[in-house]
């Protein structure tokens, strides 16, 4: 499937899209999001902690200082923020990539510092500012289990008639 492009028109709408991956999700899923300062990565997330681990919901914040939150689960939510690291000798030296394949998601923030770490198995999501509250996200997909959860984020989006697939719009 080529990539989903989706236009959200709030931090609700943007929550709701993350509620919607989440509920896609299993344990060892990689969400690697990229984009500027602002651009909704933090939103999506409590999205996806809203959805896999509702009880940890209202804690979902930036982890830039911590550069990592955990939100424990059924299937536990690992939230890296990687903005302060400069590449994979400085996440290596911290042991997070011990996470990557564990018994949770990972959803990580700034995950172009990522190189050779990076799971081959990936869902990406670009988040680009469309001004005001607006955000384009360009989600794309590499490997079996993410494509399958693309695949099935359209199409849950469209059922539960939050998108418009004409436009391109979350509302």
């Amino acid at each position: 499937m080529p990539g989903l492009r989706i236009t959200s028109g709030s931090a609700g709408a943007t929550e709701e899209l993350g509620a919607c991956i989440g509920s896609l999700l299993r344990p060892g899923a990689f969400l690697a999001l990229r984009g500027t300062l602002g651009g909704g990565k933090t939103c999506l997330t409590r999205g996806v902690v809203a959805s896999l681990a509702p009880q940890s919901s209202g804690l979902v914040a930036s982890p830039t200082y911590a550069i990592m939150n955990c939100y424990p689960g059924d299937t536990p939510v690992y939230h890296f923020d990687f903005y302060r690291l400069t590449g994979d000798d400085d996440i290596v030296e911290l042991g997070f990539e011990e996470f990557f394949y564990g018994d949770g998601v990972c959803v990580v923030e700034w995950s172009e510092r990522l190189s050779e770490l990076l799971p081959p198995d990936v869902l990406t999501l670009l988040f680009e500012h469309g001004g005001d509250d607006l955000r384009t996200i360009t989600i794309t997909s590499s490997g079996r289990q993410s494509d399958g959860v693309l695949e099935l984020l359209a199409a849950n989006l469209r059922s539960k008639k939050i998108f418009d697939p004409t436009a391109g719009y979350l509302v």
